[in-house]
């Protein structure tokens, strides 16, 4: 494992203490780095709303984005069943959880997983949420992975539980509605992004995150700029570039110069 990412990693997820900060940002970093960090194909993100049902918020691919939807509409999956009880759920072998998750089980397979890893997000007796890890080969998940991931997972929820406080919000269900109706725009704009440049969803999502990471932007703004016409500056040459900063060869760069570097300008 590398050191220096990990340790890269969990700087990022405590360093909410931004003015521009971005939820729907910061979720992405935690699960890109799940798949880059601990030995899994794909990792998947959901929050619960106010009312207290799973939202999909983040996914490293458009494959396990769509599994996560259909897990919550077949009311079906690890994750929802990590959520309920608060506590991590294993399928070492998706085939042999037929009886268990008849839709979710062949739906997974189908989509190119046999294993999934839920972990909590949680602290104490509070959860709001779960963080899904997918892999594409059955067979156990390394215990130290598994450790760390939860580490991850506890570490992004005592993040947003703080910067909710910092910032004197009401409710954590306010952050969170919020980053649930960001996530709506975000999937407008890939879609429409993906339409025009002809690429497909995890392409579209690249870029439109690269083009928000390096102006300075926040996700949700951009799209919404996209949307109604006001953006028209996404350069189709960087999805290629994009594509492979996804694809895990290097680390996710923060939206903003870690301390104690002066913050980079604004354009």
């Amino acid at each position: 494992m590398d050191g220096e990412l990990l340790s890269a990693t969990f700087v990022e997820l405590t360093d909410t203490m931004v003015a521009d900060f971005d939820v729907i940002d910061f979720l992405h970093v935690l699960t890109n780095r799940s798949v880059q960090l601990l030995d899994v194909t794909a990792a998947g993100l959901l929050l619960a709303d106010p009312r207290g049902e799973l939202r999909v918020v983040a996914a490293s691919s458009e494959k396990a984005r769509l599994l996560e939807l259909f897990q919550l509409q077949n009311d079906e999956g690890p994750c929802l069943e990590c959520f309920r009880a608060g506590q991590p759920v294993t399928a070492t072998d998706l085939k042999a959880e037929a009886r268990r998750w008849p839709r979710f089980a062949g739906a997974a397979q189908e989509a190119g997983f046999s294993a999934v890893q839920a972990l909590p997000m949680r602290l104490r007796e509070q959860v709001i949420g779960a963080l899904n890890l997918f892999r594409a080969v059955p067979g156990p998940f390394d215990p130290a992975n598994i450790r760390i991931g939860q580490a991850m997972a506890d570490v992004a929820t005592i993040s947003l539980l703080q910067e909710r406080n910092v910032r004197h919000s009401d409710t954590l269900n306010e952050q969170l509605q919020t980053a649930l109706n960001s996530r709506v725009i975000i999937e407008q704009a890939k879609g429409k992004l993906a339409e025009r440049l002809g690429v497909d969803m995890d392409q579209a999502f690249a870029l439109l995150r690269g083009q928000a990471r390096a102006r300075n932007l926040r996700l949700s703004d951009l799209a919404q700029s996209f949307i109604d016409g006001t953006e028209t500056s996404i350069d189709p040459a960087q999805v290629q570039g994009q594509q492979r900063h996804a694809a895990g060869g290097a680390p996710d760069q923060a939206r903003r110069p870690s301390r104690p570097d002066p913050p980079a300008p604004r354009r």
